[in-house]
């Protein structure tokens, strides 16, 4: 697939990001399932670009990545003071849901990895329940040892499953799924996060207003306070692409 035809890629902090629409990252990535080989796609926020600045195993797994979209108010924001567009946020809840519509009509399996026990069976029947089947290829949780990761691995492999949606927090999922690139087959691996607690009902998604005003981690904040500390990342993030653009740009 020639991804330029699809979308142009845009640079913030050293990290290639895809400027598309949701409808552009779906057709990618279905484009990509009728390929063969493992294809990375990863949902980038301010929080994901500042972490790959200190470690450069996720910022490698990032540039190697098939897809990075652009999910988050800060990488839009960083578009805009860049001097480019991304055209609309593309999140990781989603483009799963999204993605998972397509596996139902196309008859792809999908493999759920992470969250907590039960957490993914409970996201799965919900989807159902709303939306209509997909073939399940499999389901765990994010918590393995050694031994029963080879177990994972292997079933992915030999299930078939053409979607793999791996919820276990960045950067431990882009680099499980780049270090397992080669032993699960051929599909696409989409690192979301806690995705499956929204799909399970466990949190809730801001109101579209929210959503559409760029304003999702103002709500998360007030659902999980505790999350304070990983919202600093944003007016670091600021800072920092303003320094990156006067020592890059001039």
């Amino acid at each position: 697939m020639n991804k330029k035809q699809l979308y142009s890629i845009h640079e913030v902090m050293g990290i290639p990001i895809a400027a598309l629409r949701m409808s552009d990252a779906v057709q990618a990535c279905v484009a990509f399932m009728q390929e063969p080989g493992v294809h990375l796609v990863a949902t980038a926020n301010a929080e994901m670009i500042m972490l790959a600045q200190q470690d450069h195993e996720l910022a490698h797994v990032l540039r190697d990545a098939e897809l990075v979209v652009p999910d988050g108010a800060g990488v839009l924001w960083a578009g805009e003071k860049l001097g480019f567009r991304f055209p609309e946020r593309v999140t990781g809840a989603d483009l799963a849901h999204e993605l998972l519509l397509q596996s139902g009509a196309h008859d792809w399996p999908v493999y759920f990895l992470g969250g907590a026990p039960g957490v993914a069976e409970k996201a799965a029947r919900r989807f159902s329940a709303q939306y209509g089947d997909f073939p399940v290829a499999g389901i765990h949780d994010g918590y393995f040892d050694d031994i029963e990761e080879a177990r994972i691995i292997k079933q992915i492999r030999d299930s078939g499953a053409r979607l793999l949606l791996v919820g276990m927090g960045v950067p431990k999922q882009e680099k499980w799924i780049y270090a397992h690139k080669q032993e699960l087959g051929n599909l696409v691996a989409v690192g979301i996060g806690g995705v499956f607690d929204v799909m399970a009902g466990n949190l809730k998604r801001a109101p579209l207003w929210m959503q559409k005003h760029r304003l999702e981690w103002a709500y998360r904040l007030y659902l999980q306070p505790s999350r304070i500390g990983r919202m600093l990342a944003i007016p670091k993030f600021m800072v920092a692409v303003r320094k990156w653009k006067r020592e890059t740009r001039g």
